[in-house]
């Protein structure tokens, strides 16, 4: 089996052109290396709080390698409750279970924001055999505190996204403003782009630690630059040429791109397996990778202006 160095994998991960996913350019040395990192099949328990479960519909559209070798050949996906057939009182009980053979191990992926109002009241994900409810908020603290650790996956779980919108009544948070005493790493985007989710749980497989993280603790080299510099329609914002329309030729800042301010790689990688991209499609981005979506990047069809 052919191995990578630490520098070759950030260089593939770093340099990935529009079209070539990340994990299309890193197999089959990714595949070789997922397996030979996962003999033990490390553990994964997957939460879910207050979102919409798009970013593990996301996740199941990965291509290369397929979700099928992900969950059956690479990891051990031990809990989710959209995917799992158990549910109830049994499902929670296994869950805890798990939780309690490999503390330490397991890598606690969650789904969706926190709900903190009302002590966690508005969002219950399961219940025990006596029928107490348990809130997202309880699970997190009490999983969280037993993981190795912690991967917030997509806007909602990262920084509160829509759910933790204004008025946000529920007290949505993200996962980081809750964990304090494990590494937690934000994997940004509405919803998550699944190359990134998975060269960030391949990183922490092959090298027993995490990446390198940015301020707001997403992995640099999936968050490098912002959109702007190498948007296709940069051009037209050098010449001063601007859309009107959704579609119209010209930059698209006049009717709400936030690619200025949206540091991710959709303009590289693309999504749906490299098919098309927010700008592409003539539809301004909305900058869904950064903590301030979406309320600060309202209007979402209006003309961009940074606050002071």
């Amino acid at each position: 089996m052919r191995r990578i160095s630490r520098r070759e994998f950030l260089r593939i991960c770093t340099g990935a052109t529009a079209g070539i996913g990340l994990l299309t350019a890193l197999e089959p040395t990714i595949v070789n290396t997922l397996a030979q990192a996962a003999e033990g099949k490390p553990p994964v328990i997957w939460l879910q709080g207050s979102g919409c479960s798009g970013c593990s519909v996301s996740l199941l559209n990965t291509v290369s390698p397929s979700i099928e070798k992900v969950l059956l050949d690479i990891i051990s996906l031990k809990y989710h409750n959209t995917l799992m057939a158990s549910t109830g009182a049994k499902a929670y009980n296994f869950l805890a279970e798990m939780a309690d053979k490999y503390a330490g191990q397991f890598v606690l992926v969650i789904e969706g924001g926190i709900s903190t109002a009302a002590g966690g009241a508005y969002c219950y994900i399961a219940e025990t055999e006596d029928e107490r409810e348990i809130s997202m908020l309880e699970a997190l603290k009490h999983f969280g505190s037993k993981a190795a650790a912690v991967v917030a996956a997509g806007s909602c779980a990262s920084f509160g996204g829509i759910p933790g919108a204004a008025p946000n009544p529920t007290g949505v948070v993200g996962v980081w403003e809750i964990i304090k005493d494990r590494p937690v790493v934000n994997i940004g985007c509405c919803p998550m782009h699944p190359d990134d989710f998975l060269g960030t749980l391949v990183y922490m497989l092959k090298y027993d630690d995490i990446p390198e993280l940015d301020e707001y603790n997403r992995p640099k080299m999936f968050f490098p630059d912002i959109i702007h510099v190498g948007c296709p329609r940069c051009g037209y914002f050098a010449r001063g040429i601007f859309a009107k329309n959704p579609g119209d030729e010209g930059c698209l800042a006049f009717i709400g791109c936030k690619g200025m301010v949206a540091r991710a790689r959709c303009h590289q990688r693309q999504w749906n397996n490299g098919t098309n991209w927010c700008i592409a499609a003539g539809a301004p981005c909305q900058a869904c990778s950064e903590p301030t979506f979406p309320d600060e990047c309202s209007p979402l069809y209006g003309r961009y202006r940074v606050s002071d």
